[in-house]
């Protein structure tokens, strides 16, 4: 026995500007009544274009007593996507499939990156009067030890190849990133700035240093790569040494490995400091290592939780 009618559960992103549909969207709530659960954006937007929405209760009796009349109704789903709503006319219809055919159609989707403007708006809500207290009383200064936390704990996951912590931690990672974001928009206007300068400084950045992506420059192999990288990075910062702009408070293997790379790269033929001082001495290793190709911070790291697991077999 065919189907009755049809009920259209259409749903879209919350995260786009309301109105933004697809031509199939549009097709739909132009032809066919259009019920919501509530009041929003979307209805709005919806409305402002001709469209006639009513609001009522999620009731899927509702939506098949809207069938006597149409052939086919539309359920514009909520900013949540009224997946309850959803699962009990799927329940309904599987009852007595007769009474209607159930589609779905996504009017819009979330693009690549669309929940980092969730991670935003979360981030606003909690520094902003009203929010967490803790949050609201941090400095750049206060949270600069997390930042180095959370960022040593997603190296640790990869160097354990645990792909779900990583995952994990880079959140973490990124929740300083907003949060340092959302502090700075409460500095004073000479000083202030937000994530949207934080992501426009780094887009800008990306296109100026890959000119052989954007710009169609020709690179013969990734060494090309890296020198134009450090070309272009160089006439941007316009330094006076090729030492600026090194994290001095890096561990000490990996500052004195960044050090002797840069001075390489420069083609600067500097002697080594001599004595048998530890300073001296750990400074003449590192160079060794990188002469043959080795991250001396990584392979100190691990001989060193390899002796910790020493320790813990004796322990134990």
């Amino acid at each position: 026995m065919s189907a009755a009618g049809r009920i259209v559960l259409l749903v879209t992103s919350p995260r786009l500007p309301a109105g933004l549909l697809t031509a199939t969207a549009w097709d739909l709530v132009r032809a066919h009544p259009v019920f919501t659960a509530a009041d929003g954006d979307q209805v709005r937007a919806l409305r402002s274009s001709g469209v006639t929405v009513s609001v009522i209760e999620p009731d899927p009796e509702a939506l098949v007593a809207a069938l006597a009349s149409h052939e086919t109704v539309i359920w514009l789903g909520g900013a949540a996507g009224d997946e309850d709503f959803a699962r009990r006319l799927g329940l309904r219809l599987a009852r007595e499939p007769s009474l209607a055919e159930l589609e779905l159609c996504y009017g819009s989707w979330d693009p690549p990156g669309a929940r980092l403007l969730d991670a935003v708006a979360v981030m606003d809500r909690l520094v902003s009067p009203g929010g967490d207290p803790w949050k609201r009383q941090q400095t750049h200064a206060t949270l600069a030890q997390y930042l180095l936390e959370e960022s040593y704990e997603a190296y640790d996951a990869i160097v354990s190849g645990d792909l779900p912590a990583l995952r994990e931690e880079l959140g973490d990672v990124l929740l300083q990133v907003v949060l340092h974001a959302r502090l700075a928009e409460d500095l004073d206007p000479d000083e202030r700035w937000s994530v949207d300068d934080v992501a426009g400084g780094l887009v800008d950045k990306m296109v100026r240093r890959n000119p052989h992506v954007f710009a169609g420059e020709s690179v013969g192999s990734v060494e090309d790569i890296i020198d134009n990288w450090e070309r272009i990075k160089k006439a941007e910062k316009s330094r006076d040494s090729v030492l600026e702009g090194i994290a001095l408070s890096q561990p000490a293997l990996a500052l004195a490995a960044k050090i002797l790379q840069r001075a390489s790269r420069a083609g600067l033929d500097v002697p080594l400091p001599p004595g048998s001082d530890l300073g001296a001495t750990l400074l003449r290793l590192v160079a060794g290592a990188r002469a043959e190709g080795q991250d001396p911070e990584a392979e100190l790291r691990q001989t060193a939780l390899e002796f910790a697991e020493e320790i813990r077999r004796a322990e134990g």
